[in-house]
């Protein structure tokens, strides 16, 4: 049971997939006990199995577009492991529809999930951080907020999906100014197009081509060195994770925008 809880503890919500489930496997290899969750239980036991993690890991099924299942999500990993040191807020929704075709209940959605529901998970957590540091000044936590390059520089028919993970970013920055004196470090993980399904439910190959996009794996790397403090002096800012297409552009981007965004590498 002691050495149980000297594991640390990270939640990653939207495990199911993609950059989730390519996030839960990095962190279980570093040594984490994880909570998993989604609304796709089959695919969070198929997540669950490519995990080294000596059976340290609690898969959740939950529908997180409600703000009280994020909360629940945070006290169920408290009550199965007596701690929690990281979230990974990545569970998210994208759909590309131009303003004309798009609902008030679109945009809706898209809060709901993409920002309401990281922030009921952020503020349950953020007393346990609080405590967790108190008790023990070198423990310190972390939140990772899966965003986007929609929040940059939207692409057109991102109406609702660019505005929900801006949200996220300012979320990000508010919270890092109130966690910094309690040792809790808050940080965006901004990537650009990334091979999964949402990405190839709103882009024909022939508009953002396969060999131009991200793979999960790059991704997850960047959020699993986030885990372990590697971007701690960083805390409440947007990171970028490009290509290295979207990097030449990107560099581009910001001398015209006059941004000195330090952007992480990828293979």
């Amino acid at each position: 049971m002691n050495a149980m809880r000297e594991r640390p503890v990270a939640i990653v919500t939207g495990a199911s997939s993609g950059i989730g489930r390519q996030a839960a496997v990095a962190l279980s290899r570093r040594g984490f006990a994880l909570v998993i969750a989604a609304r796709r239980r089959a695919e969070l036991q198929h997540t669950a199995a490519m995990c080294p993690s000596d059976g340290l890991i609690e898969v959740v099924g939950a529908d997180l577009s409600d703000p009280e299942q994020a909360r629940l999500l945070v006290a169920r990993a408290v009550d199965r492991f007596s701690r929690l040191d990281v979230l990974v807020n990545n569970a998210g929704r994208g759909e590309r529809k131009p303003i004309s075709q798009t609902t008030a209940g679109d945009v809706e959605r898209a809060l709901r999930l993409n920002a309401l529901a990281p922030a009921a998970a952020m503020i349950a957590a953020w007393p346990i951080f609080e405590r967790q540091h108190r008790e023990h000044p070198s423990r310190i936590g972390r939140v990772i907020n899966v965003s986007s390059m929609a929040s940059f520089d939207p692409f057109p028919g991102f109406f609702a999906y660019a505005a929900s993970k801006s949200a996220m970013d300012m979320l990000t920055l508010s919270a890092a100014r109130e966690g910094e004196p309690i040792g809790v470090r808050v940080l965006s993980i901004n990537p650009g197009a990334v091979e999964t399904e949402m990405l190839r439910a709103a882009f024909s190959t022939s508009e953002v081509p396969a060999d131009q996009s991200l793979s999960p794996s790059d991704v997850a790397e960047v959020i699993a060195r986030a885990a372990q403090g590697e971007f701690d002096e960083l805390t409440g800012q947007r990171i970028p994770v490009l290509s290295p297409a979207a990097s030449a552009w990107f560099a581009q981007w910001s001398l015209a925008h006059r941004w000195p965004v330090p952007v992480v590498p990828t293979p």
